[in-house]
């Protein structure tokens, strides 16, 4: 008797140029977008990468992606899961502090100088969170990033629900901390924590999960 299986697993190894990066339900980090020689591609990324990537790596970056390739025959769709993750050609070292990632520092292609690269505070947008004070908090927040200068380097981005709406309004700030209840008199607090020179000013009153 013969066992017959539509499903094909490989190993794969490419190299892009990072596009985009792939995200559900408005902060769940799922995947990367990566322009190659055979055109634009979607890559997932295994559970232990998601949780430690860096979310400001920037587009345009030369990767090298290994991992596992998925053919489902029946289907007709193939499927890329990268199990490693890593700096391709002429690029500056990725930042990645909690990866098992090869670290590897090469001179850029051009002398232009560097941009500051551009951090995001995330928002949820939904109803509950609204209701809770969360429009203005907003307003605070684009009022505090604004007075001190951040405006050009740090987007304040509005999501989807965060799944925890009792506790609203919630924010996620660039080093991906949590905060719940956060009320619009504690912003500046926590945006001195988050960006200004003292890192280690304490934030009280709300919670940080």
């Amino acid at each position: 008797m013969s066992i017959y299986t539509d499903v094909e697993v490989s190993e794969f190894c490419l190299e892009g140029r990072f596009l985009d990066f792939v995200i559900k339900d408005g902060y769940k980090l799922k995947g990367l977008l990566l322009a190659t020689s055979d055109g634009e591609c979607y890559v997932k990324l295994a559970k232990h990468l998601r949780v430690a990537f860096d979310l400001r790596l920037p587009r345009g970056t030369w990767l090298q992606v290994v991992g596992t390739k998925k053919y489902d025959a029946k289907k007709e769709e193939v499927t890329l899961k990268a199990e490693r993750v890593m700096a391709g050609r002429s690029q500056v070292e990725i930042i990645a502090p909690n990866l098992n990632m090869e670290r590897v520092s090469l001179a850029p292609e051009t002398s232009k100088p560097k941009r500051a690269k551009k951090q995001t505070i995330l928002m949820c947008q939904k109803s509950d969170c609204m209701k809770r004070g969360g429009k203005a908090l907003c307003q605070v927040l684009e009022s505090e990033l604004s007075d001190r200068g951040l405006q050009d380097t740090v987007d304040l981005k509005g999501t989807g629900c965060m799944k925890n709406c009792k506790a609203g309004p919630n924010l996620v700030m660039p080093d991906k901390t949590r905060y719940t209840k956060v009320q619009p008199s504690q912003v500046a607090i926590l945006v001195d924590k988050h960006f200004g020179e003292d890192a280690e000013i304490k934030s009280p009153q709300f919670m940080e999960v």
